[in-house]
C-alpha cells in the first residue's frame, strides 16, 4: 500500500509567483567540479526506518543549497543492488498516479509548477532503470551543491555498493540515523500493520505470533544497527558518513540542523520554526504488548552492545 507522506507534492498555491522557467535539461555529460562523474554530488539519508527521517527531508528540503526529488524514497540502489523488481513498471505507475496525479487541485495549482512536476514524474516513469535513469532524476537541479535522496532501504546496501556508488557520485555524504531499537520495532510494527489493514490482529496476537511477524526481513533488519554501521564504516572515508541517534536529534532540533549543515559543508539557513517543531507520518497510538519488550530483550541488549563496539554512545534512554 502507498504511503503518502513519502511524495513530496511540490505545488504553489495560486497567490505564489510561478517559477521563472522550467528547466529540462538533461544532465548527460555535465561536469561535476573537476570531473566528470555519472551521478551529481549526493547527500544520501539512508534511515533507519521509523527513526525521524520524514522529518529530516521536511525540514532539510528547505536549505537553498539541497535539492529535493518529489519522491523522498526513491530506492533506486536497492533496485539497483538488491530487488531489480522494486521499481517495476507497475510499481512505478502506481506511485505517480496516487501520490502526485490524483491530488494537485486544479483551482489553486500553479500551472508553471504542475508542468515542472510533470517533467520529474515523465523522466521518473522513463526506461530503463538504469544509472541514467538516477541522475535524470535530478535534471532540474539548478544550482544547489547537493542532490538529495532520502532512501530508507539504503540502509541494507551491501558492503560492496558503496565504493560503486562513491566511484559515480561526484561527492557523496551518507546519514543515518538511529533510534531506540525497541521502539522503532514496535513503531514498524505498528506502520506495517496500518497500512496493510491488519491492526485488528493486535487483539488476538501472544507472543509467538509477534515474534514471527516482527522478525520478517523487511522490518527486522532496519534495526540492526551494528549490521548497518559497520558496513557503512568499512565502505566510506572519514568526512563521508555521519551517525546521529534520534533522540539526541529531537532533544535539540536546531542544534542537529546546524551539525548536518556542517557536515555538508553547508552555510547556516533559517528554517521557519514551524516547521521544525512539526511531527511527521507519527504510528497509530497502540500501547506497546506488555509482552513485548521482554520478548526481545536479549536483541536489544545486542544491538545497543553492537553499536557501542563500533564507537558510537548509544543515549540514556536506550537502556
Amino acid at each position: 500500500m502507498t504511503n503518502l507522506a513519502h511524495f513530496q507534492v511540490h505545488e504553489r498555491q495560486s497567490d505564489e509567483p510561478a517559477h521563472p522557467r522550467v528547466k529540462v535539461t538533461l544532465t548527460i555529460g555535465r561536469k561535476y567540479g573537476a570531473m566528470t562523474a555519472l551521478y551529481p554530488p549526493l547527500f544520501l539519508s539512508v534511515g533507519a526506518m521509523k527513526a525521524g527521517t520524514t522529518w529530516l527531508f521536511s525540514v532539510l528540503g528547505r536549505h537553498p543549497a539541497l535539492h529535493v526529488t518529489m519522491e523522498k524514497e526513491i530506492h533506486y540502489f536497492h533496485h539497483r543492488y538488491i530487488d531489480p523488481r522494486k521499481l517495476s513498471e507497475a510499481y512505478r505507475l502506481e506511485e505517480a498516479r496516487a501520490r502526485y496525479l490524483r491530488r494537485f487541485d486544479p483551482k489553486r495549482s500553479n500551472i508553471a509548477r504542475v508542468r515542472q512536476n510533470l517533467h520529474w514524474i515523465s523522466n521518473y516513469l522513463s526506461s530503463p532503470v538504469d544509472d541514467h535513469w538516477y541522475r535524470n532524476l535530478f535534471a532540474l537541479r539548478d544550482g544547489e551543491r547537493w542532490a538529495c535522496d532520502f532512501s530508507n532501504l539504503n540502509a541494507l546496501l551491501p558492503l560492496e555498493a558503496w565504493p560503486q556508488i562513491a566511484e559515480r557520485a561526484a561527492d557523496l555524504r551518507v546519514l543515518f540515523t538511529m533510534r531506540n531499537p525497541l521502539e522503532r520495532l514496535w513503531s514498524h510494527v505498528k506502520f506495517h500493520l496500518e497500512v496493510t489493514g491488519q491492526n485488528d490482529r493486535l487483539a488476538d496476537w501472544g507472543p509467538e505470533e509477534m515474534d514471527r511477524f516482527a522478525r520478517q526481513a523487511h522490518i527486522w533488519d532496519n534495526g540492526e544497527y551494528g549490521t548497518i554501521l559497520r558496513r557503512l564504516d568499512a565502505a566510506l572515508p572519514e568526512g563521508q558518513f555521519l551517525a546521529l541517534f534520534y533522540e539526541e536529534i529531537h532533544a535539540d532540533r536546531l542544534a542537529a540542523l546546524v551539525q548536518i549543515e556542517q557536515f555538508l559543508d553547508l552555510p547556516p539557513h533559517r528554517y521557519p520554526e514551524a516547521l521544525i517543531a512539526r511531527r511527521f507520518t507519527e504510528s497509530p497510538a497502540l500501547a506497546m504488548p506488555p509482552y513485548f519488550a521482554d520478548l526481545f530483550a536479549a536483541d536489544m541488549i545486542r544491538i545497543r552492545q553492537e553499536v557501542a563496539e563500533v564507537g558510537f554512545r548509544p543515549p540514556e534512554c536506550w537502556s
